[in-house]
């Protein structure tokens, strides 16, 4: 465990992700590609909803992304409240922007799924709402880490956030068990018996999964790389100033 702690020291963080990076990067384009191809170019189409089933190698990873980003940015903050070590608070604000964007291409995909499936672009269904509802708190996540120029107290307000937003990101996530009159249906992929997802679809589906799991990885180290080189930065800066 003190192993894992040495992290936290920038220095090493940076020597780490120097060969880390490229390895996750580039595992994020195979990998993504071929759940994506795979999914939109080799599976047959549904015999109830057609081709437009298969937007579920977009939305679906996309979504568990976008409610994982700010499970994932939760317990950087926990980390940086507790133990104020500054990788975690700039790794946290690092996942914020890319988590926003899953967001959007949840919220995306999941309209252009809706309006032939339900009749409509939007309706204000328990999940969904839940599921824009984090997508402000994203927005005002980020907006807050722009408005505070001390780091440190911008790293406590922000957690702060955080823990009240987690409440909406567990709603996107179980909103369907909770209200289930709501038109979303219920879990695609799920170890309760019951029809679910067939494999021809899963596999794909498994491979996308990790795809966007690993484009997340990716880009939340490059952005804590460069949230750590802008820290250096302003330091230098200052210390120019005072000299």
């Amino acid at each position: 465990m003190s192993s894992f702690w040495e992290y936290a020291n920038p220095r090493r963080f940076m020597r780490t992700t120097d060969w880390l990076l490229p390895v996750v990067a580039a595992a994020a384009l195979v990998v993504t590609a071929t759940g994506l191809i795979w999914g939109f170019f080799f599976t047959p189409d549904d015999f109830r909803q057609g081709s437009t089933v298969k937007i579920i190698f977009l939305h679906v990873p996309s979504a568990l992304m976008a409610i994982n980003a700010w499970i994932m940015m939760l317990v950087a903050s926990l980390i940086w409240v507790v133990r104020r070590h500054h990788v975690s608070a700039l790794a946290a604000k690092a996942a914020a922007p890319v988590g926003m964007v899953m967001t959007m291409i949840a919220l995306f995909t999941g309209a252009v799924w809706g309006q032939p499936m339900w009749g409509t672009w939007w309706a204000w269904d328990p999940r969904l709402t839940s599921f824009l509802i984090l997508f402000l708190f994203y927005l005002g996540y980020i907006a807050l880490w722009s408005a505070i120029e001390d780091p440190d107290t911008g790293a406590d307000l922000t957690a702060v956030l955080c823990l009240v937003g987690t409440v909406f990101a567990l709603l996107s996530r179980y909103a369907a068990f909770f209200w289930s009159q709501g038109l979303h249906q219920g879990a695609s992929l799920s170890l309760a018996p019951g029809t679910r997802v067939d494999w021809a679809y899963k596999a794909p589906l498994y491979v996308s999964m990790t795809g966007f799991a690993l484009i997340f990885v990716a880009l939340v180290l490059a952005g804590t790389r460069t949230e750590i080189r802008a820290r250096r930065m302003q330091a230098l800066v200052a210390r120019e100033r005072m000299t």
